[in-house]
């Protein structure tokens, strides 16, 4: 698979990275994420850990998104505490940022090698929830 990468939002890195360092303490906190929404405005939240599977900071990022009325996303990164850097989203919130914004450009890599791809080639051959329900709707 050819994965197309985009430009990658340094701006965005640094604001989760800042979020990181000055927010994320203890073991409930250790991730943080930073988005920028279509209109330029960034967007930060951190996980809330729970063992019975709080949400990591991507989710927590859509909510913190909604709730100040910014429904589209174009780029997501997520940074780990203590200095950890880029960590790429885990197999959820891949599939819920594909389902909620399918043309977001998500950053993942290490150092120098950061790179912003679509979250399609994340979860390649993905399930898409929304368009079997189009399909029940269509069988009614």
């Amino acid at each position: 698979m050819t994965t197309q990468t985009h430009p990658v939002d340094h701006e965005l890195i640094q604001a989760a990275a800042h979020i990181a360092r000055t927010r994320c303490r203890g073991e409930n906190h250790t991730m943080a994420a930073a988005a920028r929404a279509r209109d330029g405005r960034i967007v930060t939240a951190v996980n809330a850990y729970h063992f019975t599977g709080g949400p990591c900071a991507e989710l927590v990022v859509i909510g913190t998104a909604a709730a100040q009325g910014i429904y589209e996303l174009d780029t997501m990164v997520a940074v780990g505490d203590r200095e950890r850097g880029v960590v790429p989203p885990c197999g959820r919130c891949r599939q819920v940022l594909l389902e909620y914004f399918p043309a977001l450009k998500v950053i993942v890599g290490e150092g120098e090698r950061v790179r912003a791809v679509p979250v399609t080639d994340l979860l390649p051959e993905s399930y898409v929830w929304a368009d079997h329900q189009l399909d029940e709707v269509d069988a009614e």
